[in-house]
């Protein structure tokens, strides 16, 4: 079987943290012919979350951030450790349904396949609310288009937290991320190396701010700064 490596950086998440690795343990990839590698990146949490993830170290690869480096750098630091012929990037929350990883795996069959998103656009029968907010909801549609636009690209959801990758591609992409710019960053070197974007439908169960959701308005800004520069940037 081929190996599906899926990276979770995790930032004061202990109310979280046990349920989305219950529901990953309960997706059978043995279905398209793969098994899963389970990296978590604790990224200097404070609420208890990091002493949830020392009691059960012992059953998935973790590490541990002496300090805060954000999103991005953490899932730098997974990527290093990764092994998998495929990565894909989870949130440690519940907005994202990881049986829908199954459907991304099913377009990897294709062999000219080298990076698949999931979609929340894409998704037109899911009856849950789709975005946080009106913000939340524009910023994204307008960074979509705004990525389609400097790079000619075709995707309907850039910041989408589902992004699968041949390993050895995202193994050679150099990214200089800390925060939430991983997404812009990453999108913006594929599509400069001219590398297609498939898509597929996913489940989106949004929180809000006060739910413990933790991006805002400056990542917003950021991610289309980071568009910029490396439009124009090697």
């Amino acid at each position: 079987m081929k190996i599906i490596s899926i990276l979770i950086p995790v930032y004061n998440e202990k109310e979280t943290i046990l349920k989305i690795l219950d529901k990953i343990e309960k997706v059978d990839f043995s279905t398209v012919n793969f098994e899963k590698e389970i990296i978590i990146i604790d990224d200097g949490s404070t609420d208890g979350t990091r002493e949830i993830l020392q009691s059960i170290k012992n059953q998935y690869q973790i590490l541990f951030n002496e300090k805060n480096l954000g999103k991005g750098g953490s899932l730098r630091r997974g990527i290093e450790l990764a092994t998998g012929e495929w990565l894909i990037t989870q949130d440690a929350d519940l907005e994202y349904e990881p049986q829908d990883i199954i459907n991304l795996l099913k377009v990897t069959e294709q062999p000219e396949v080298e990076v698949v998103y999931g979609s929340r656009t894409l998704n037109h029968n899911n009856k849950k609310r789709k975005y946080s907010g009106l913000i939340f909801a524009a910023g994204g549609l307008f960074v979509t288009w705004f990525t389609n636009l400097l790079y000619n690209t075709q995707i309907t959801d850039e910041p989408t937290g589902y992004k699968l990758f041949k390993t050895r591609l995202i193994k050679n992409i150099p990214l200089t991320c800390q925060r939430f710019e991983f997404c812009p960053e990453v999108t913006a070197k594929i599509a400069k190396r001219k590398i297609k974007i498939y898509e597929r439908p996913i489940n989106y169960y949004p929180r809000h701010k006060d739910e413990g959701k933790k991006i805002n308005w400056r990542d917003g800004w950021q991610a289309i700064w980071t568009l910029i520069k490396y439009k124009f940037i090697d």
